[in-house]
């Protein structure tokens, strides 16, 4: 007689409760109740939500969505159109590389490409230490100091790929002397 191959066991699942059976965290109520009832208030509820939290957490949506009444899919499909939202929390140092007109022709893409090399991500994404995030934007509107590149609201002019490197590396050695100093 042949043997059986030993079963698998599903593994058991704990119901947790439903989080969104209580209200919303107050930081979100205050957020959302000013914008009750205004049917075009979408976006805006997403941007102050981002704006408070740095992305837009599934649970703080889910909220929204019930607290608004909207469809959580029409939530989803709003934040997802709009390459502004974040759904994943962003690194500690935000760099946006413009890829407008002038930057674009001044070369952006290879500074894009050796950050890319350099941190092993692709745009949207954030580093495992979850150091940087890189983003490509459509223009920051400073043309005439392109290529342009800017590192968490500072706005670097006239970039190149080294130099934008140097001002990574230098934030990643800031990074490594706070933690050291934070674990002393």
């Amino acid at each position: 007689m042949a043997s059986r191959a030993p079963t698998k066991r599903l593994p058991k699942y704990k119901y947790g409760g439903d989080p969104l059976a209580n209200s919303p965290p107050p930081e979100l109520a205050s957020i959302i109740d000013p914008h009750r009832g205004q049917p075009d208030a979408l976006i805006t509820v997403l941007e102050e939500i981002q704006r408070h939290y740095g992305y837009l957490p599934q649970l703080q949506l889910q909220y929204a969505a019930r607290e608004l009444g909207f469809p959580l899919s029409r939530v989803y499909g709003v934040a997802k159109f709009y390459n502004f939202f974040q759904f994943e929390p962003p690194g500690r140092n935000l760099i946006h590389v413009c890829q407008g007109t002038a930057c674009h022709v001044s070369h952006c893409d290879a500074i894009l490409q050796r950050i890319k090399d350099e941190l092993g991500i692709s745009e949207g994404e954030t580093t495992p230490d979850r150091l940087f995030t890189l983003q490509r934007v459509a223009c920051v509107g400073a043309c005439s100091l392109a290529p342009v590149v800017v590192i968490n609201e500072q706005t670097y002019a006239r970039m190149t790929p080294e130099k934008t490197w140097e001002n990574l590396a230098r934030l990643r050695a800031q990074a490594a002397d706070e933690d050291e100093e934070g674990n002393h």
